[in-house]
Protein backbone atom coordinates (compact mmCIF):
# COMPACT_ATOMS: atom_id res chain seq x y z
CA UNK A 1 0.00 0.00 0.00
CA UNK A 2 0.88 3.33 -0.54
CA UNK A 3 -0.21 6.67 1.02
CA UNK A 4 -0.43 10.09 -0.85
CA UNK A 5 -1.76 13.05 1.28
CA UNK A 6 -2.14 17.07 0.46
CA UNK A 7 1.85 17.16 0.89
CA UNK A 8 2.23 15.41 -2.51
CA UNK A 9 0.23 16.88 -4.20
CA UNK A 10 0.89 19.73 -6.76
CA UNK A 11 -1.42 22.75 -8.53
CA UNK A 12 -0.82 22.53 -12.56
CA UNK A 13 -2.01 24.79 -15.12
CA UNK A 14 -4.78 23.67 -17.19
CA UNK A 15 -3.87 22.38 -20.51
CA UNK A 16 -6.13 25.06 -22.35
CA UNK A 17 -5.10 28.27 -19.67
CA UNK A 18 -8.64 28.13 -18.29
CA UNK A 19 -7.81 27.51 -14.93
CA UNK A 20 -5.56 25.36 -12.51
CA UNK A 21 -6.07 21.61 -11.25
CA UNK A 22 -4.51 20.20 -8.47
CA UNK A 23 -2.72 16.64 -9.37
CA UNK A 24 -3.09 13.90 -6.94
CA UNK A 25 -1.04 11.52 -9.10
CA UNK A 26 0.33 11.10 -12.30
CA UNK A 27 2.06 8.32 -14.14
CA UNK A 28 3.88 8.94 -16.87
CA UNK A 29 3.20 7.53 -20.78
CA UNK A 30 5.45 4.68 -21.02
CA UNK A 31 6.77 6.01 -24.58
CA UNK A 32 5.68 9.90 -24.17
CA UNK A 33 7.27 11.73 -21.12
CA UNK A 34 5.61 14.55 -21.71
CA UNK A 35 1.74 12.76 -21.59
CA UNK A 36 0.58 10.69 -18.88
CA UNK A 37 -0.59 7.07 -18.90
CA UNK A 38 -2.78 7.98 -15.50
CA UNK A 39 -3.65 11.22 -13.64
CA UNK A 40 -6.18 11.56 -10.74
CA UNK A 41 -6.84 15.18 -9.99
CA UNK A 42 -9.12 17.67 -8.42
CA UNK A 43 -10.15 21.00 -9.98
CA UNK A 44 -12.07 24.17 -9.92
CA UNK A 45 -14.10 25.21 -12.30
CA UNK A 46 -14.79 29.04 -12.17
CA UNK A 47 -16.86 29.87 -15.51
CA UNK A 48 -18.37 28.30 -18.12
CA UNK A 49 -16.70 26.94 -21.01
CA UNK A 50 -14.47 24.10 -23.28
CA UNK A 51 -12.85 21.40 -21.65
CA UNK A 52 -9.40 21.24 -22.75
CA UNK A 53 -9.17 18.03 -25.23
CA UNK A 54 -7.01 15.16 -24.22
CA UNK A 55 -6.55 12.86 -27.83
CA UNK A 56 -6.36 9.13 -26.97
CA UNK A 57 -7.53 9.78 -23.26
CA UNK A 58 -10.39 8.34 -21.41
CA UNK A 59 -12.04 10.85 -18.78
CA UNK A 60 -14.68 10.12 -15.59
CA UNK A 61 -15.91 13.02 -13.87
CA UNK A 62 -17.23 13.31 -10.38
CA UNK A 63 -18.64 16.55 -9.43
CA UNK A 64 -17.35 17.02 -5.44
CA UNK A 65 -18.93 20.72 -4.60
CA UNK A 66 -21.02 23.54 -6.19
CA UNK A 67 -24.52 23.16 -7.37
CA UNK A 68 -23.16 21.28 -10.82
CA UNK A 69 -22.00 21.38 -13.99
CA UNK A 70 -23.95 20.86 -17.86
CA UNK A 71 -21.83 18.97 -20.11
CA UNK A 72 -22.30 19.19 -23.41
CA UNK A 73 -20.40 16.45 -25.93
CA UNK A 74 -19.67 17.22 -29.64
CA UNK A 75 -21.06 13.71 -30.52
CA UNK A 76 -24.76 15.60 -30.78
CA UNK A 77 -26.59 13.15 -27.34
CA UNK A 78 -27.27 16.69 -25.95
CA UNK A 79 -26.49 18.12 -22.35
CA UNK A 80 -25.76 15.65 -19.65
CA UNK A 81 -26.21 17.92 -15.90
CA UNK A 82 -23.84 16.38 -13.30
CA UNK A 83 -24.34 17.34 -9.61
CA UNK A 84 -22.79 16.25 -6.43
CA UNK A 85 -25.12 13.40 -5.91
CA UNK A 86 -24.80 12.27 -9.51
CA UNK A 87 -22.46 8.97 -10.47
CA UNK A 88 -19.24 9.40 -11.71
CA UNK A 89 -19.64 10.30 -15.92
CA UNK A 90 -17.02 8.55 -18.36
CA UNK A 91 -16.42 10.55 -22.00
CA UNK A 92 -14.03 9.95 -24.08
CA UNK A 93 -10.79 13.41 -23.68
CA UNK A 94 -10.88 13.64 -27.32
CA UNK A 95 -14.75 14.64 -27.78
CA UNK A 96 -14.94 18.58 -27.73
CA UNK A 97 -16.86 19.31 -24.47
CA UNK A 98 -18.78 22.73 -23.44
CA UNK A 99 -18.89 23.37 -20.04
CA UNK A 100 -22.03 25.11 -18.49
CA UNK A 101 -22.40 26.03 -14.52
CA UNK A 102 -25.87 25.32 -12.80
CA UNK A 103 -25.11 27.78 -10.09
CA UNK A 104 -21.80 28.75 -9.13
CA UNK A 105 -18.45 27.04 -8.84
CA UNK A 106 -17.45 23.72 -9.04
CA UNK A 107 -15.16 21.62 -7.68
CA UNK A 108 -14.75 17.89 -9.54
CA UNK A 109 -12.36 15.42 -9.56
CA UNK A 110 -10.98 14.15 -12.53
CA UNK A 111 -9.88 10.22 -13.60
CA UNK A 112 -7.86 10.07 -16.69
CA UNK A 113 -6.60 7.08 -18.70
CA UNK A 114 -4.72 6.81 -21.62
CA UNK A 115 -7.05 4.48 -23.29
CA UNK A 116 -4.24 1.92 -25.09
CA UNK A 117 -2.48 1.61 -21.61
CA UNK A 118 -6.07 0.70 -19.75
CA UNK A 119 -9.36 1.84 -18.26
CA UNK A 120 -10.62 2.75 -15.42
CA UNK A 121 -13.67 2.18 -13.05
CA UNK A 122 -14.78 4.86 -10.21
CA UNK A 123 -17.60 4.56 -7.85
CA UNK A 124 -18.99 6.50 -5.15
CA UNK A 125 -19.18 4.81 -1.70
CA UNK A 126 -20.70 6.36 1.43
CA UNK A 127 -20.69 4.56 4.73
CA UNK A 128 -22.07 4.78 8.17
CA UNK A 129 -20.15 4.71 10.80
CA UNK A 130 -19.30 1.12 11.69
CA UNK A 131 -20.92 -0.23 8.17
CA UNK A 132 -18.72 -2.26 6.02
CA UNK A 133 -17.81 -2.85 2.21
CA UNK A 134 -15.85 -5.39 0.72
CA UNK A 135 -13.81 -4.76 -1.81
CA UNK A 136 -12.94 -7.88 -3.91
CA UNK A 137 -9.81 -9.19 -5.45
CA UNK A 138 -9.29 -7.96 -8.70
CA UNK A 139 -5.91 -7.62 -10.74
CA UNK A 140 -5.07 -4.14 -11.65
CA UNK A 141 -4.68 -1.09 -9.05
CA UNK A 142 -7.12 0.18 -6.57
CA UNK A 143 -6.68 3.88 -5.23
CA UNK A 144 -8.80 4.45 -2.55
CA UNK A 145 -9.45 8.39 -2.48
CA UNK A 146 -11.11 9.83 1.10
CA UNK A 147 -13.89 12.76 0.27
CA UNK A 148 -15.05 12.90 3.71
CA UNK A 149 -15.00 11.48 7.09
CA UNK A 150 -12.66 8.37 8.09
CA UNK A 151 -12.59 4.90 6.94
CA UNK A 152 -10.26 1.94 7.78
CA UNK A 153 -9.00 -0.56 5.41
CA UNK A 154 -7.36 -3.35 7.26
CA UNK A 155 -4.87 -1.29 9.69
CA UNK A 156 -4.35 1.66 7.18
CA UNK A 157 -6.91 4.43 8.06
CA UNK A 158 -8.48 6.67 5.27
CA UNK A 159 -9.25 10.60 5.66
CA UNK A 160 -10.25 12.80 3.80
CA UNK A 161 -8.08 14.41 1.35
CA UNK A 162 -5.95 10.94 1.89
CA UNK A 163 -5.19 8.50 -1.68
CA UNK A 164 -4.69 5.03 -0.52
CA UNK A 165 -3.16 2.87 -4.02
CA UNK A 166 -2.54 -0.77 -3.97
CA UNK A 167 -1.31 -2.79 -7.45
CA UNK A 168 -3.32 -6.56 -7.15
CA UNK A 169 -4.59 -5.97 -4.14
CA UNK A 170 -6.34 -9.10 -2.75
CA UNK A 171 -9.73 -8.65 -0.82
CA UNK A 172 -9.97 -5.52 1.33
CA UNK A 173 -12.93 -4.77 3.84
CA UNK A 174 -13.17 -0.66 3.67
CA UNK A 175 -15.28 0.13 7.38
CA UNK A 176 -16.44 3.47 7.98
CA UNK A 177 -14.75 4.74 11.22
CA UNK A 178 -16.78 7.57 11.18
CA UNK A 179 -18.99 8.73 7.94
CA UNK A 180 -17.20 8.34 4.97
CA UNK A 181 -17.42 9.13 1.37
CA UNK A 182 -15.47 7.40 -0.73
CA UNK A 183 -14.55 7.25 -4.45
CA UNK A 184 -13.06 3.75 -5.46
CA UNK A 185 -11.06 3.89 -8.69
CA UNK A 186 -9.83 0.56 -10.25
CA UNK A 187 -7.39 0.64 -13.12
CA UNK A 188 -7.42 -2.19 -15.59
CA UNK A 189 -5.15 -3.18 -18.51
CA UNK A 190 -6.48 -3.19 -21.93
CA UNK A 191 -8.07 -6.87 -23.36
Amino acid sequence: MRRRGVEDYQDMPWKNGGGVTRELLRWPHPRHPQDFRVRLSIATVATSGPFSLFPGVDRTLVVLEGTGLGLTLADGAGEVALRPTSPPFAFPGDVACDCRLLGGPVRDFNVMVDRSLGSAAVERVLLAAGERRDLGPEPGTLWLYGLSGQARVGDDLLAAEDLLEWDAPGALALQGVSEAHVLVIRLSSPA
